[in-house]
């Protein structure tokens, strides 16, 4: 990194989880000079587009505080939704790179074939039931991206997973499908042997997440 310049990361965590799972993540890019904004908010309580401006927002104000010259973003499954919904509806002339990791960008079959039960409209609340694959789903309506976007999908699934995955068609990690990880206009695209409960967790994942933020791409095996 360029030493005159301040580059802040805002960790935004996945569905039904918490700041905590972005913890690893974040001690690595703190070792590596960046600022961090690791930022909570209650993915099971609102819609994605009021997740959206609070998550982003106080990732924003938490990077402005520490003078931040650029800003970037690191995010788990639905972080990757909330940050492609604001910087559609808001100009961010500090923007520097982002990375997400198991993006449903093209939305999620479960949610598709999931909505209507009860357990699952509980455990992913309104944002969940806004994740379906059709063009009039938030995924649906939110286009290409015309930022620096580096997307890391996993190939692998936990044996918890194992129902979920069955119900994919082709590789996924048990919640996402590598399929439906892309968008359009993204900068670079990588799948690793990860799982979607854990892979901002792995150090390959890591590695892999750093070098794009320093070069705009990710190191391909040759």
């Amino acid at each position: 990194m360029q030493d005159n310049i301040k580059r802040c990361v805002i960790l935004l965590h996945g569905l039904a989880r918490t700041s905590y799972s972005m913890h690893k993540m974040e001690q690595a890019l703190l070792d590596s000079g960046y600022l961090t904004a690791n930022i909570n908010y209650p993915s099971r309580t609102m819609k994605i587009q009021d997740l959206a401006s609070m998550a982003v927002d106080k990732g924003l104000a938490t990077c402005r505080s520490q003078a931040a010259s650029q800003i970037n973003f690191v995010t788990h499954s639905l972080g990757g939704i909330l940050v492609r919904y604001f910087l559609k509806k808001n100009p961010l002339p500090q923007l520097g790179r982002v990375v997400m990791l198991a993006p449903p960008n093209k939305g999620s079959l479960l949610t598709d074939k999931l909505r209507n039960e009860r357990w699952y409209k509980w455990l992913t609340g309104p944002a969940g039931q806004q994740l379906g694959t059709g063009q009039d789903s938030i995924p649906g309506l939110l286009g290409t991206v015309d930022y620096p976007t580096g997307i890391i999908a996993g190939d692998k699934h936990n044996p918890l997973d194992n129902w979920l995955a069955e119900m994919i068609p082709g590789k996924g990690d048990g919640k996402v499908s590598v399929a439906h990880a892309k968008v359009e206009g993204m900068s670079d695209f990588i799948v690793l042997p990860c799982s979607h409960i854990s892979i901002m967790k792995q150090k390959e994942v890591i590695q892999q997440t750093l070098y794009f933020l320093d070069n705009g791409r990710f190191e391909h095996q040759s």
